[in-house]
């Protein structure tokens, strides 16, 4: 077997972690993609705790992610609300907000978010 051929990682020891206010992310690097294991604290809202770092008013990135448990509000850029649970796999525009939704810490897997483009 190649280098190459096979990876095994685990979120426990993850390439790096990032903390923002009310949440935080592992994050693992492999086959040239990075998978994010996100949580969001009950609180959380994004337009709240990340606007001021990301320096926008709504999240600019393109998300493919699971959720694993929680409940995940979701303001749409038509804006549209809805909210996904755990097993629902979502995909999502750019110019968004998000928050949890009640007292459990929303928890998803995040594949490789992107910035608008193709």
């Amino acid at each position: 077997m190649t280098a190459d051929a096979f990876e095994a990682k685990t979120f426990d020891t993850p390439d790096d972690r990032m903390a923002f206010p009310n949440g935080h992310a592992e994050i693992v690097n492999t086959g040239g993609r990075r998978l994010l294991r996100v949580t969001f604290e009950p609180g959380f809202r994004w337009s709240n705790d990340m606007a001021p770092v990301a320096k926008t008013a709504r999240c600019q990135l393109r998300h493919v992610f699971w959720v694993m448990s929680g409940r995940l509000g979701l303001r749409l850029v038509d804006g549209a609300d809805v909210e996904v649970g755990p097993g629902e796999l979502v995909s999502l525009a750019p110019d968004h907000d998000s928050w949890t939704v009640g007292e459990e810490p929303v928890v998803f897997l995040d594949m490789d978010p992107k910035p608008p483009g193709p």
